[in-house]
């Protein structure tokens, strides 16, 4: 697990599963963040955010372009691990019972249909609609004995950055056991109902936000926008820390 960018990254999908598994077998919950450049410039630009970022196990990484970022300013090589493939990744391994929170019943639906052709064990678990509610109206008791009658080990969370880490951030404190993953957009991807994935080709050559700006133009120029006005101080501000931290070793 390694920081940049102000964010605690596991990179190596091995030891996401690894930790994963361990944390299961201990007494209380946690939560993995899958951080894109959208949770990477919300969580620079406001502390709060950052801390629930962080307060979890750790992000793994859905952004195709931080491993270029990293790799321009270290030298040092990783992966994307998106969204919907740690999704698919952990259906499909059939080791857990899981839960499904967020999105639409429409939506959760059409997930259930498709993810049951995965997994048959999926017919038997919970997909449930969320009240749409400010981040800190939820009744986080409530849903923790919700989720701790059903037994759930992974409890999967789609409500959309950044409203999602602050959800199980709240919610951490109240389950008794779980490791909740947030993963956006990704009930929408596989439900059938709403946008698809962008074609693979598209993913490959780090263009993917241009088919999330064709689905959704207002939402995602607007996040686009934010992008673009603070990535130079970001990787100024990486690259200074890098020089720093060369610094701190030579003394």
């Amino acid at each position: 697990m390694k920081t940049y960018f102000n964010i605690r990254y596991e990179f190596d999908r091995e030891m996401v599963h690894a930790a994963i598994a361990d944390r299961l077998k201990s007494e209380g919950s946690d939560y993995i963040c899958v951080s894109d450049g959208v949770v990477l410039n919300n969580a620079n630009r406001h502390p709060e955010y950052l801390e629930a970022v962080n307060g979890g196990m750790f992000s793994v990484c859905d952004s195709s372009y931080v491993p270029l970022y990293i790799r321009l300013i270290y030298g040092e090589r990783y992966g994307q691990y998106c969204g919907s493939e740690i999704f698919r990744d952990i259906v499909t391994s059939r080791k857990y019972r899981m839960m499904f929170l967020g999105a639409s019943q429409e939506v959760l639906d059409g997930l259930k249909a498709t993810v049951s052709e995965w997994n048959p064990d999926v017919a038997d678990m919970r997909f449930v609609e969320l009240p749409f509610l400010p981040v800190e109206q939820f009744d986080y008791e409530a849903i923790a004995r919700m989720v701790e009658e059903d037994g759930a080990d992974i409890i999967w969370v789609a409500l959309g950055a950044p409203k999602q880490e602050h959800f199980m951030h709240n919610l951490k404190p109240h389950l008794n056991h779980g490791v909740m993953i947030a993963v956006g957009a990704v009930f929408k991807f596989f439900s059938s109902v709403e946008s698809a994935r962008a074609p693979k080709w598209l993913v490959e050559h780090h263009m993917e936000f241009l088919y999330r700006i064709k689905c959704e133009p207002r939402k995602q120029l607007k996040r686009c926008g934010w992008i673009l006005i603070t990535l130079p101080g970001l990787l100024f501000g990486e690259w200074r820390r890098k020089r720093v931290a060369k610094r701190e070793l030579k003394r």
